[in-house]
């Protein structure tokens, strides 16, 4: 009986530590973003590239709509999940994923509206350098999310403890959400500062 108070204690402890090491993650991850937010205001505040706007192109507004509504469908796959129907947990993500791999092909295709513009990475034009980079981050995270999120899925088609389940989806959908709200900060911001 011991050997299993001792086993529950070290799982709960565990999970607790994960949780907390996504959450400093996350708060890592949008100090990240904030520096460079400050680092672009200091630099366009300098007047070095005054006069020179930059266009977003459209694609970022339909890359917003597409992942807000794989927010709602990684939140659909965790209620599911809570709900222990696996199946619907199994449709959900398969959403969420497919949605975060067209929010990926999205982006990409914004980049190649810049090039077609004439807006490269390694430019005159640092403030341009700066949508690269804050868009190139985020979408290393989602390459991450995507990981987390096929792993999920994967853990349905065998046979885990509901505990474990809830626990894994619980973790994505946090993570997802922020990944979500990540982009609507960069997209605003980009907007106000275009």
């Amino acid at each position: 009986m011991e050997q299993t108070d001792y086993k529950t204690e070290e799982l709960i402890q565990s999970r607790k530590a994960k949780k907390f090491n996504l959450w400093l993650g996350m708060i890592g991850m949008f100090m990240m973003f904030a520096a460079l937010s400050s680092g672009f205001i200091v630099y366009t505040a300098s007047g070095v590239d005054k006069g020179i706007k930059t266009i977003l192109p459209s694609l970022f507004m339909y890359s917003t709509v597409v992942i807000v509504l794989s927010s709602l469908t990684v939140h659909l796959a965790y209620q599911a999940t809570k709900q222990e129907k696996v199946a619907k947990q199994r449709l959900f993500l398969l959403l969420t994923i497919a949605l975060g791999i067209l929010f990926f092909v999205l982006q990409l295709q914004a980049w190649s509206v810049f090039v077609g513009r004439d807006i490269h990475f390694i430019n005159t034009n640092a403030s341009q350098s700066f949508i690269y980079i804050f868009t190139g981050l985020h979408l290393a995270h989602i390459i991450a999310g995507l990981i987390v999120l096929v792993r999920c899925f994967l853990g349905t088609l065998k046979p885990i403890p509901f505990p474990d389940n809830q626990f894994r989806m619980n973790l994505a959908t946090i993570f997802w959400h922020f990944l979500d709200l990540l982009w609507i900060y960069i997209y605003v911001f980009l907007l106000l500062n275009q």
